[in-house]
C-alpha cells in the first residue's frame, strides 16, 4: 500500500510543501488535509485535544501518531511516551523531529503491556474501521493498560453529514451496518493509496460498547461541531 500520509509529511519536512492530501470518501466527493495542520504546536491544537494532552499521564502510547505533534507536547513536557503509527514515512518524521521512542506498527500487532494511557487523537478510533470490529479492538487496547490505565480518545457524531426527512429522521444509504462507516482513500502528488474503512462512532453506540467489554466510557468535553473527547477505564 503506498504510504500517502509518509511521503506528504517528509515532503513537508523537508520543505517541499506544494500541495496538501486530497480525501476521497464514500460521503465527500473530494477534500483535503492541510499538511501544515499536521504539524501543529499545542497553541494552535483544538480544545479537546488540548484536553486529552493535559489528561495524559504515567507511560503513554500516542496511537497513530501521524507527524508526532502530540507525543512531541508530552514529551517536551516530561511524559514517557512512545509514538505509533504504521506508516514509515511518519515514524521517520517522528524520529526527525526529535521524538526519542518511535514503534512503526499497526495496534493491532502491537502486545506490549502496562500503559497509563492510550492515546487516539484525530478519530484514532477510527483505526477499529467498522463497527462490527469495534468490541475487538476496544478489548485488544484493554490489553495494554495497567489496571488503572485510561484510553483518551475524541470521535464525531457524523449524522449531521445526512439528509434529513421531513419528519426529522435522516436517510442512510442501506450499504453501510452504521452511519459512521466511512470508506476513503488518499492522493497525493498523483499517488493514490488503496481504500480503507474507518469509524466515526456517536458517544451512546461508544458506550454500549464499551459496557460490553467492561470500559467506564465518561464524555469529558464535547467539541463545537458534533465532535467530543471521551475517557475510557477498566471497571473495578
Amino acid at each position: 500500500m503506498t504510504d500517502i500520509f509518509g511521503i506528504a509529511l517528509l515532503d513537508y519536512l523537508h520543505g517541499n510543501y506544494s500541495e496538501d492530501i486530497k480525501t476521497y470518501s464514500s460521503l465527500l466527493e473530494e477534500d483535503v488535509i492541510p499538511l501544515p495542520y499536521l504539524f501543529r504546536d499545542f497553541e494552535e491544537m483544538p480544545s479537546l485535544e488540548q484536553k486529552a494532552l493535559e489528561l495524559a499521564h504515567g507511560e503513554v502510547l500516542d496511537i497513530g501518531c501521524g507527524s508526532g505533534s502530540h507525543s512531541l507536547y508530552l514529551q517536551n513536557n516530561g511524559i514517557k511516551v512512545a509514538a505509533l503509527d504504521s506508516s514509515k514515512g511518519a515514524i521517520e518524521v517522528c524520529k526527525r523531529r526529535g521524538i526519542q521512542h518511535t514503534i512503526c506498527d499497526s495496534i493491532q500487532n502491537h502486545t506490549k503491556t502496562g500503559y497509563d494511557t492510550l492515546l487516539l487523537l484525530m478519530n484514532g478510533i477510527g483505526l477499529a474501521g467498522n463497527l462490527k470490529n469495534l468490541e475487538g479492538f476496544l478489548l485488544h487496547l484493554k490489553t495494554l493498560l495497567k489496571p488503572n490505565g485510561q484510553i483518551l480518545l475524541d470521535s464525531s457524531d457524523i449524522i449531521y453529514m445526512y439528509e434529513e426527512d421531513d419528519d426529522g429522521g435522516f436517510w442512510v444509504p442501506g450499504e453501510k451496518d452504521y452511519y459512521g462507516e466511512v470508506t476513503f482513500y488518499l492522493e497525493y502528488k498523483n499517488q493514490k493509496s488503496e481504500p480503507f474503512e474507518w469509524l466515526y462512532v456517536d458517544f451512546e453506540t461508544l458506550k454500549g460498547y464499551c459496557e460490553n467489554v467492561k470500559l467506564k466510557c465518561e464524555l469529558v468535553i464535547s467539541g463545537e461541531h458534533y465532535d467530543y473527547l471521551a475517557k475510557l477505564s477498566v471497571k473495578t
